[in-house]
């Protein structure tokens, strides 16, 4: 590597296109101080809520909305400056999340001129507190087939919300157990007889005093394994009616008379497009998650550059932690995959611009993928912060187990990650079924010459693999194994995603055939097809790195990006020894070989580990704790540590 580059110079990289707006939320990140661990529920909910609205006052829940209402139509940027709140209490988030993301984002994005006018402003003061009611007791990622509904009543013009049976409640509905005053209800809408899959209806669940209005039943979930803060309910309708115009209509309405109509005729497609509109979310989701393992990070390598165990023989000084290749191994793979996530997160968050800014061309392609890089990215996002916070747990041993060193809330607030906004699992189901729909277009654009010629090879594959008879090399022609070899590592990472999708491909096609059992097929290969997925997302998190490393101008930054890119992309590698020395991508010699190199890039990147994190740019209140108290009284002084209330 070249010289070390500065701090600010690696962060002006990390912050990316919208570095502005995650400069102003760390600015401001004072003014929501941390509350007290030892409040009760309510008085730590009662506490969130006064963050909430001193975050309105800000003015950064605007900026996502359309200007005409008062925003800045910078869908990129509010997503931005959600994902630095996962620097803080992340209950905060959640709330801030469900109140204008969720809430808010279904009004703009299902709505109508109609909704926007009369509520939109409203929502983004904090005026309007809303919930967003769509999973329930029995159907949670089921969306499709959820049992709530909202039949039509011509004579009222009104729609009926009901709760027909228990597992139709709408269950852990942030907002609902003490401060929503609406939700937006996720129903099977009917009319005329006739049921037209899930709408979205604006239906109120309480009154101005905050008491639940009629038919309407709230309770509490209660006490969670974290994110006490966020006021999650349980919402039961009974024959509650809400007028015509609350069905949020962008994608379909009702008449007067009941006729319904859409502009999308297949149900099927239409409630695919109607839930692909809500990927803000889950694109939210996975920035907290990144900002938390930052965080996780930034305490656990600071940690271990001052805790010192054990004695050199050679000197008689006890070693500093962070000096043993253990200890590096631990955090240092993890936060070369952090700054991978990075990337990638940033460039999902652009194209989710580009695509949902006000005014913005519809583009069902561009969205569809949009929706399936959303999908793995906050699983394969949200499964890292939760491994990598609790490997920086471990990694500050005893210490890392005090609820005062901020770790174990980290760990207790991120846990629900990996399963809302989309069990990680059946996300990754989708971007499979996602992949299998786009090979089999690929394939069907050959050709009859080309399909045979396809056909033989993946016949080829298949006897090669069973005999153990394949030796498809990692290496390119004419040159050795090169662990470091960013061509090389490409091949390997691109090579496994492309071959275990071919061969989900061919375990699949049989339930093509007349009469097959489908359900049985499927559930046979579901190993296969989330390895699939997970491949294909690891390939696209490689590529955003390698993409943001060609876009660096300054040398040092480039040369230290490069390094952490290689130790990336062979921790990948590594993790999945078996299946390349298996497929005959690596010999034994090579899959020691990246062993080897790993360790030489952790030992590489031990210098440069406190600037690495120190890059994230997290405010130093929010880290300051009692595992990091010698150093804080100093790194501090400039940003004084928030005083805690309560």
């Amino acid at each position: 590597m070249t010289a070390t580059p500065s701090v600010e110079a690696l962060r002006t990289v990390l912050d990316g296109r919208w570095a502005n707006v995650r400069e102003d939320v760390r600015s401001r990140m004072g003014l929501f101080r941390p509350a007290n661990p030892d409040l009760s529920t309510e008085e730590y909910r009662a506490r969130v809520l006064e963050l909430v609205e001193e975050l309105a006052k800000t003015g950064h829940p605007h900026t996502g909305f359309a200007e005409e209402y008062g925003g800045k139509g910078d869908v990129g940027g509010v997503v931005v400056a959600f994902q630095a709140l996962g620097y803080g209490d992340l209950s905060l988030l959640v709330k801030a999340g469900v109140q204008w993301g969720l809430f808010g984002g279904a009004v703009q994005v299902l709505g109508t001129k109609r909704h926007h006018d009369e509520y939109l402003r409203r929502i983004m003061d904090g005026e309007l507190l809303g919930c967003f009611a769509m999973t329930e007791t029995g159907h949670g990622s089921d969306v499709q087939h959820l049992r709530t509904t909202a039949t039509y009543d011509p004579s009222t013009r009104e729609f009926v919300i009901d709760t027909p049976e228990p597992g139709a409640r709408k269950d852990y509905i942030g907002n609902a157990a003490r401060d929503g005053r609406m939700a937006v209800v996720f129903a099977q809408l009917v009319t005329e007889g006739t049921s037209h899959g899930v709408h979205a209806f604006l239906t109120p669940i309480r009154d101005d005093e905050g008491k639940a209005v009629p038919g309407v039943e709230i309770s509490d979930c209660g006490q969670k394994a974290g994110l006490n803060g966020v006021d999650n309910g349980r919402l039961t309708f009974d024959h509650v009616r809400v007028p015509r115009e609350a069905l949020l209509n962008r994608f379909a309405d009702v008449a007067e008379d009941g006729t319904y109509s859409s502009s999308i005729e297949n149900e099927n497609r239409r409630f695919f497009t109607m839930l692909g509109t809500l990927v803000r979310g889950r694109i939210s989701v996975a920035g907290g998650a990144g900002s938390a393992a930052q965080k996780a990070l930034a305490i656990a390598i600071r940690y271990g550059e001052k805790r010192r165990q054990f004695s050199d023989p050679a000197s008689g000084e006890e070693v500093v932690v962070l000096d043993y290749r253990a200890h590096q191994r631990k955090l240092l793979p993890t936060l070369a995959t952090t700054y991978a996530l990075q990337f990638a997160q940033d460039d999902l968050v652009a194209e989710m611009h580009r695509l949902q800014s006000p005014g913005a061309p519809e583009d069902e392609a561009a969205q569809r993928e949009l929706e399936n890089r959303a999908a793995g990215l906050k699983a394969v996002g949200t499964w890292h912060a939760t491994a990598t916070i609790q490997a920086c747990r471990e990694a500050c041993g005893g210490a890392g187990y005090l609820s005062e060193n901020l770790i174990p809330q980290l760990k207790a607030d991120t846990d629900v990650f990996t399963t809302f906004e989309g069990d990680n699992t059946v996300l990754l189901q989708l971007v499979g079924k996602g992949l299998l729909g786009d090979y089999s277009k690929r394939v069907g654009k050959l050709g009859p010459l080309g399909i045979a010629r396809f056909a033989g090879e993946q016949v080829l594959a298949s006897v090669t693999e069973r005999t153990g008879a394949n030796k498809l090399p990692s290496r390119l022609p004419g040159r050795g194994f090169a662990p470091r070899d960013r061509a090389q590592q490409r091949k390997l990472i691109t090579d496994r995603a492309e071959h275990l999708l071919a061969g989900l491909a061919r375990r699949m096609r049989p339930a093509l055939k007349k009469g097959a059992d489908q359900f049985g097929i499927f559930n046979a290969a579901q190993d296969h097809m989330l390895a699939a997925a997970r491949a294909h997302v690891d390939a696209l998190v490689f590529e955003s790195f390698v993409d943001a490393i060609g876009r660096v101008t300054d040398p040092a930054v480039r040369a230290l990006l490069e390094t952490i890119c290689d130790l990336h992309a062979l921790a990948v590698i590594e993790r999945d020894r078996a299946w390349f020395l298996e497929h005959g991508r690596l010999t034994a010699a090579e899959s020691r070989a990246v062993t080897g190199a790993v360790n030489d890039l952790c030992a590489e990147l031990r210098p440069h580990a406190r600037l690495l994190v120190d890059a994230f740019g997290i405010p130093e209140g929010w880290l300051a704790c009692p595992i990091l108290a010698d150093e804080s009284a100093t790194e501090a002084d400039s940003e004084p540590v928030p005083s805690m209330v309560g």
